[in-house]
């Protein structure tokens, strides 16, 4: 599967398309097929680790622990 993902906070220039694993889902959960997604401001935030309290929300102060934009 492929996807845009980012392991550290900066411009859009820090997303890096790749290859990542399918993911299987477990008892409780349905794995659904996306044609199209939107990126909003608040990603871009996110992303860009501005303003600072943002990073309290993604979860990490220097490096991002989530690496996927519209998590």
């Amino acid at each position: 599967m492929k996807a845009f993902i980012y392991t550290q906070y900066g411009p859009p220039d820090v997303l890096q398309f790749t290859d990542i694993p399918k993911p299987t889902p477990t008892d409780d959960e349905v794995l659904i097929e996306v044609y199209a997604a939107s990126v909003n401001p608040l990603d871009l935030h996110l992303m860009q680790g501005k303003p600072f309290i943002v990073r309290l929300m993604a979860g990490g102060l220097v490096k991002t622990k989530t690496s996927d934009p519209g998590f």
